[in-house]
């Protein structure tokens, strides 16, 4: 396992987008047995995921990080555990004893520079809760295998392991999963199933009204070609990509929607936790 840490002179730097440094330690059965200092270029973050995947890095340890660089990082598979502070080997040495809580994507750095950057007037609606406490339980820090399947309260289902025939592997209290998922696999037995609603809270929260925005579309080339209920990527004002919904168009401006489509929602999952690895 390779686990790289966001690196300042000794210690965990406290924001991801910007680190120059990553400090990438090799781990086997939880013991450290080397490290070394990798520069990540000056790079943003859509390319600081590449840095970690050039290096095999499974987790990522660091300070503070936006809801679209966790993203980024769980769609490179690479898994996270944010809101460390402190010496960075320390750092490595208490997740390794399941000490280390992740807080998940926080805002610590964009509260410094004004707003969450998803456009001028953000706000942290997608970020998915500010300092929300730390996902307890005995398999927090373990990478797990597990079956689900999503509802809504109707019965519709949205989404299937089964159906696909793979379990997801995710390391639980990473921040890889949405909080409610997470803290359910957090106490469960191998072979066990449960049954979890959630609401928006605890999946995607509620929808935020500062991430509906309007462009006019002189300024944003390409806009033009696009329609209402398309989905397209932008890059805010720190150059993390995040997604975003057309729900309007007239012949100056667009409108667009940031908040997850799943905002708002109840959830219901039932899971059975396959194995930890």
């Amino acid at each position: 396992m390779k686990i790289a840490v966001t690196y300042d002179n000794g210690n965990v730097f406290q924001h991801f987008g910007r680190t120059e440094n990553f400090k990438i330690y090799e781990v086997k059965d939880g013991e450290i047995l080397s490290s070394e200092v990798v520069g990540s270029g000056g790079r943003g973050h859509e390319s600081l995921a590449e840095v970690l995947l050039e290096n095999s890095v499974d987790l990522l340890i660091c300070g503070g990080l936006g809801a679209g660089a966790q993203n980024a990082l769980a769609s490179a598979g690479v898994a996270v555990a944010a809101g460390a502070q402190g010496d960075a080997d320390e750092a490595v040495k208490a997740f390794l004893r399941g000490e280390l809580q992740n807080t998940g994507a926080n805002c610590d750095h964009h509260h410094e520079e004004g707003g969450c950057g998803h456009h001028e007037e953000g706000g942290c609606g997608s970020c998915g809760g500010c300092h929300a406490p730390a996902i307890e339980g005995k398999n927090v820090g373990k990478t797990v295998r597990v079956h689900y399947r999503g509802t809504f309260n109707d019965g519709t289902q949205f989404d299937s392991s089964y159906d696909r025939g793979t379990p997801l592997e995710f390391v639980c209290g990473a921040g890889m999963m949405i909080r409610g998922f997470d803290q359910a696999v957090a106490d469960m037995d191998p072979g066990q199933i449960v049954d979890v609603h959630l609401m928006p809270e605890e999946a995607y929260g509620q929808p935020n009204p500062m991430n509906i925005f309007q462009v006019e579309i002189v300024q944003m080339p390409g806009s033009e070609g696009l329609d209402v209920g398309q989905q397209v990527m932008l890059r805010d004002d720190y150059g993390q990509r995040f997604r975003v919904r057309v729900i309007d168009k007239d012949e100056t401006t667009i409108t667009f929607d940031a908040n997850h489509e799943m905002a708002g929602k109840e959830l219901n999952f039932r899971i059975e936790l396959v194995e930890i690895l």
